[in-house]
């Protein structure tokens, strides 16, 4: 295999979940709200070693936050439609430069995309750079619009300086095959019906789901 075309692989740990950083592999890739799950949810997961877990304590881990983020907990800040297009567009700036964005769906309170990795550009420090950007960009919003004040009592705390907008961590899972490829992108564009927002995948705005099926 030439050096051009070589694809390094990396597990790393950063905080409680174990990341897999691959070159030029599909990555699927979730982050959330800081305020998006309970208090009492984040301790019990805090609480418990993801390291160590079974697979199908891991597996009830991932149906618990999945649940509860499908349910509407926290501010759900990003149903704002400007804070939706704030996420989608900086996704969108770094497509076929820094990685290629497959699909991508954004919740009201988290999001899920797929992505196939550039070399270079680790998952970690892609993740970091949406974050730090979306948070910023999205706090200006609604400050230089005057828009705090109209919002519930739990959305000031994550729109203020020092505060955390986005969780610290996020969750990846690289596609091993065909079949895991096809079912994340039926998931990415399910999300918004199971968690009846919409009655069809067509319906989300904040997804790319029409533009994607429109190519096969």
């Amino acid at each position: 295999m030439s050096k051009e075309f070589h694809c390094s692989e990396n597990w790393h740990n950063r905080g409680y979940l174990p990341h897999y950083d691959a070159e030029c592999k599909f990555q699927f890739i979730t982050y959330r709200l800081a305020d998006s799950l309970p208090e009492k949810v984040r301790q019990r997961l805090q609480e418990n070693s993801y390291n160590s877990m079974s697979e199908d304590e891991k597996k009830q881990r991932r149906f618990l936050i999945e649940k509860t983020l499908d349910s509407g907990y926290g501010s759900c800040i990003l149903q704002n439609p400007q804070c939706a297009t704030i996420v989608v567009d900086e996704w969108k700036f770094f497509n076929n430069s820094r990685y290629e964005l497959i699909a991508y769906v954004v919740m009201p309170n988290h999001v899920h995309l797929v992505i196939k990795t550039y070399k270079g550009f680790t998952v970690g420090d892609l993740v970091k750079s949406w974050k730090a950007y979306t948070a910023k960009e999205i706090r200006k919003y609604f400050h230089s619009n005057g828009q705090v004040a109209e919002c519930n009592s739990a959305l000031p705390e994550i729109l203020q300086a020092g505060n955390l907008f986005w969780q610290r961590e996020y969750w990846d899972r690289f596609i091993r095959d065909e079949n895991h490829f096809k079912k994340s992108i039926d998931y990415i564009f399910n999300n918004p019906v199971k968690a009846g927002l919409c009655k069809s995948i067509f319906d989300w705005k904040w997804s790319n789901s029409l533009e994607y099926f429109g190519k096969i």
